[in-house]
């Protein structure tokens, strides 16, 4: 069959690729196909085609797979969000477990890895801790909003992403990932604003003053923060803030102001004052109480978080004579999680910053056998590192998604720590790194562990042991 832009076929869909596409076969080629699931037979248009794929979109079912569920979001479809919520979420757990797989194939050279079930999340709605929604004078219409025939202001909205969309926002009322408290928030906050006729930012322009409403909650100790980002400090719309945000059924426990100054579309920003409340907020995993400021990286889903770590702490096989050292350590949760169970924990970090909030979070909880260390992890761990901290019997690492970098990789072989434990949330570059690594550690097993329930994320747990 020969395909060009434009032609319309019937296909079967045979399995979930990347970034949370469907994938079916017409002629040996390979055609991607977002928001169809496995099993369905759908009629399709070619949207845009190379020369060993093509892009398509759904006409229409045909017939539906016994693989999907309904979605519960009125805005499915339209918001770059939860693309999977029309997934059931066992078929989810294994089309992860499976991507996980493919990576350790395809990207790494591996055969026969042992791979487990997916980790389950605790929660599959209402389980974020933070929510970034942000302000636009470009409203985007969704389907529905369109077919209505009502007339929308479009020059406001707050809320998410369309999809490929940098500049225009969907007016969100609702999201099932947030806490019914952080959605009543977010529509006080947008009925105020438009009231009080407040200019939402121009991506386009570079105008406007409200650009990014963030809100940070304490799933396990009810503490609550609003980051309100503009582009330049206005005491009065600070004001009018503070007094809609101190109402006691928001529950908000502290507001901040930060100011983001450049056009770069993000919530951080050069200064951010403390309007009320400390500042912060406080949270728990395990045993241990962690600060959260306002750019404070911690892991969205709390009660994930907690299994997430569960499961790095069983992979290390930890002894109390154990020298741990923990690369990429962040703000130190890994780090200080482990430390009721070894002798001594070592956390490097390149971010000085994350470093200050490891050091205060180990005070706070009274660890005394934690060090943290900021530096690049890629020159630090020399003779003279591994005469002041010792050798590690146990290495984690956890770094960001474009994996360790070659230099890190070498360090890691000569460091040749009996237990090796590769926390990554991108499958691709871990089975990278891995092979790599093949000539120094055996690969035991691997656990997914799903922090991201309704997309296509997965973070994957890699155990390895050195080889004799």
């Amino acid at each position: 069959m020969g395909l060009r832009k434009g032609s319309e076929l019937r296909v079967t869909i045979e399995k979930f690729a990347d970034r949370g596409k469907s994938l079916a076969r017409v002629d040996g080629m390979v055609i991607f196909v977002p928001a169809a699931v496995p099993g369905d037979e759908v009629d399709i248009r070619i949207r845009k085609l190379k020369k060993k794929y093509a892009e398509a979109e759904v006409v229409q079912t045909v017939r539906e797979s016994s693989l999907r569920a309904k979605p519960v979001c009125r805005y499915f479809g339209h918001c770059g969000g939860c693309k999977w919520q029309h997934v059931d979420y066992e078929a989810q757990l294994e089309a992860k477990r499976q991507s996980v797989v493919e990576a350790f194939e395809h990207a790494g050279g591996f055969d026969q890895v042992d791979v487990k079930p997916t980790l389950r999340s605790v929660a599959t709605y209402l389980y974020r801790n933070k929510m970034e929604f942000s302000f636009s004078s470009q409203r985007w219409l969704t389907k529905s909003d369109i077919e209505s025939g009502q007339i929308f202001d479009k020059s406001f909205a707050l809320g998410l992403h369309a999809p490929r969309q940098f500049a225009k926002i969907i007016d969100l009322e609702e999201c099932h990932l947030q806490s019914a408290e952080s959605r009543e928030i977010v529509n006080r906050v947008r009925a105020l604003a438009r009231q009080s006729k407040w200019a939402p930012w121009d991506t386009r322009g570079h105008t406007g003053l409200l650009r990014h409403l963030v809100i940070r909650e304490g799933k396990r100790t009810g503490d609550r923060m609003v980051n309100l980002v503009t582009s330049s400090r206005d005491s009065s719309v600070v004001d009018g803030m503070s007094e809609l945000l101190r109402s006691s059924e928001l529950a908000v426990s502290t507001f901040v102001n930060t100011i983001n100054d450049t056009p770069a579309q993000t919530a951080l920003g050069s200064e951010t004052y403390v309007v009320y409340g400390p500042g912060k907020i406080k949270e728990r995993i395990g045993d241990f109480e962690f600060d959260i400021g306002p750019q404070s990286f911690f892991q969205t889903n709390t009660d994930q978080a907690e299994r997430l770590y569960e499961v790095v702490r069983d992979a290390a096989g930890l002894r109390t004579s154990d020298i741990v050292y923990d690369l990429y350590c962040g703000t130190g949760t890994i780090s200080l999680y482990l430390s009721p169970y070894v002798r001594k924990v070592v956390g490097v970090e390149v971010v000085a910053d994350a470093i200050e909030d490891a050091r205060a979070n180990a005070r706070q909880n009274r660890v005394d056998n934690c060090s943290f260390i900021a530096g690049d992890v890629g020159k630090l761990v020399d003779p003279g590192f591994l005469e002041e901290h010792g050798i590690p019997d146990v290495l984690i690492v956890d770094p960001p998604r474009a994996g360790l970098h070659p230099r890190v990789v070498e360090q890691i072989a000569l460091l040749r720590a009996a237990r090796f434990v590769y926390v990554s949330c991108n499958p691709q570059t871990q089975a990278r790194d891995l092979s790599a690594l093949s000539g120094i550690y055996r690969i035991d097993a691997i656990q997914p562990v799903d922090m991201f329930p309704h997309t296509e994320h997965i973070e994957s747990v890699a155990r390895l042991t050195a080889i004799a």
